[in-house]
C-alpha cells in the first residue's frame, strides 16, 4: 500500500519532458545573452557569477536590464564631464 502512494506522489511531482525542454531553452537564451554582454563589457566577475549560478534566467535578466545599465550611466556621465572641460 505504501508503495502505491509513493508511486502516485512521484508521478504527480515530475514535470513532463516538454516543460523541461522549454525551461532549459528559456534559461539558455538568457544565460547566453548575459554572458555575451558581460564579456563584451569586460566584466569578469559578472561572467563567472552568471556562469556558475543557475536561476532559470532571473539573475541573467537582472544583469541585462539593471546591472549592465548602471555602468553605462556612470561612463556616460564621465564622458559628459570631460566634454565640458
Amino acid at each position: 500500500m505504501a508503495f502505491d502512494t509513493l508511486s502516485t506522489l512521484s508521478t504527480i511531482t515530475t514535470l513532463p519532458v516538454w516543460a523541461i525542454v522549454i525551461i532549459s531553452i528559456w534559461a539558455l537564451i538568457w544565460k547566453g545573452l548575459a554572458l555575451w554582454k558581460s564579456a563584451r563589457k569586460s566584466s569578469p566577475i559578472w561572467f563567472v557569477v552568471l556562469l556558475v549560478v543557475n536561476t532559470l534566467g532571473i539573475l541573467e535578466i537582472l544583469y541585462l536590464f539593471v546591472f549592465s545599465k548602471l555602468g553605462q550611466k556612470k561612463s556616460s556621465q564621465n564622458k559628459a564631464k570631460k566634454k565640458k572641460r
